[in-house]
């Protein structure tokens, strides 16, 4: 795949997935935007010492203000919208606060980068949003409630805004992974089978193709990337 001179936005970026799928994207020659939190995560970033990255401060992607600066003045052939955040827990036991706070951090953050990248798409372009298993299968999303809600609206926001844009050049999908192969999950579990989890280069894989000019026909997908869990 080639997106030579394309500049791509990857939110989440300096995450596990999202390092992986800037070091695809920087092989495949684009021109990269990364926004993050805090500055240890900026330090950590494998990638932050190429020239075709640039990094960029961000407290809080589901202020409006903040987004709009942040897309602000790209020529933009590519929006990915990994960021977000897990909190479990059961209905009885998640008060308002912790219910915005997942649906702040995973849907607002997310619709707001998909509106703004919108406009500074000239002619044309592909959004990959970020959903879960939960949000395919909200029953496994027992014990996780405010995190089902949150991303099921990432997939359902994934395929209105297909229906919307499509006429445009404009490209939306999502992937829904599973638990991922992260050395934060083996620490949380460490006795599951790792074996069966999906290996953030295999997601990344399936994000940078529906990134990509030679996705030219697929839209309001939300693709399943569990492997083998």
């Amino acid at each position: 795949m080639d997106f030579s001179n394309k500049q791509v936005v990857i939110t989440g970026g300096a995450g596990a997935l999202g390092d992986a799928v800037v070091g695809g994207l920087l092989q495949a020659a684009a021109i990269c935007t990364v926004p993050y939190r805090h500055e240890a995560e900026a330090q950590r970033f494998a990638h932050r010492d190429n020239a075709r990255v640039k990094l960029i401060a961000v407290s809080d992607l589901s202020d409006e203000a903040a987004v709009a600066k942040l897309y602000a003045g790209l020529d933009l052939w590519a929006s990915i919208h990994i960021a977000g955040g897990f909190a479990p827990g059961k209905t009885a036991e998640t008060d308002k606060a912790a219910l915005m706070a997942q649906i702040d951090g995973n849907l607002v953050s997310c619709f707001l980068c998909c509106r703004s990248a919108i406009g500074a798409m000239k002619g044309g372009g592909r959004i990959v949003n970020v959903a879960s298993r939960q949000a395919l299968e909200p029953r496994s999303g027992a014990g996780m409630t405010a995190y089902t809600i949150a991303k099921g609206g990432v997939a359902t926001l994934t395929i209105a805004l297909a229906e919307e844009v499509a006429k445009d050049g404009i490209l939306v999908n999502a992937v829904a992974p599973s638990i991922m192969d992260t050395a934060a999950n083996r620490k949380a579990m460490p006795k599951a089978n790792f074996d069966a989890w999906p290996k953030v280069e295999e997601v990344a894989a399936t994000i940078i193709f529906l990134a990509s000019s030679e996705n030219h026909v697929t839209r309001g997908a939300v693709v399943p990337v569990y492997g083998k869990a």
